[in-house]
């Protein structure tokens, strides 16, 4: 299996983290992850197909908003939010209250 992209988190723009989160799918992956921390991608599954939900945490990864590491058959996530708090801060927390209203 091949490596997964994860920026450095001094490569990740302003530009690319507003993108990845403009997305309501992706913002709810962000959103669940904060709250309830690491999750497989699996237990995060909304209501969009296998592919399609590939396609977001794709985004998410190499936007540098989360970070996935195998895990035996399963992918596991987490949220990237102390690397981006130190790079943008406040920034993460200002997104993530936002949706949650």
């Amino acid at each position: 299996m091949r490596e997964l992209f994860h920026p450095d988190v001094q490569q990740v723009s302003l530009a690319s983290l507003l993108y990845a989160l403009g997305d309501p799918v992706r913002l709810e992956i962000a959103q669940r992850l904060a709250r309830e921390g690491e999750q497989s991608c699996s237990a995060l599954c909304c209501d969009v197909a296998k592919s399609t939900l590939s396609h977001h945490f794709k985004i998410l990864r190499e936007a540098g908003v989360v970070y996935s590491r195998k895990e035996g058959t399963q992918r596991i996530n987490s949220l990237r939010k102390a690397e981006l708090d130190q790079r943008f801060p406040g920034v993460m927390d200002a997104l993530l209250a936002v949706a949650d209203n």
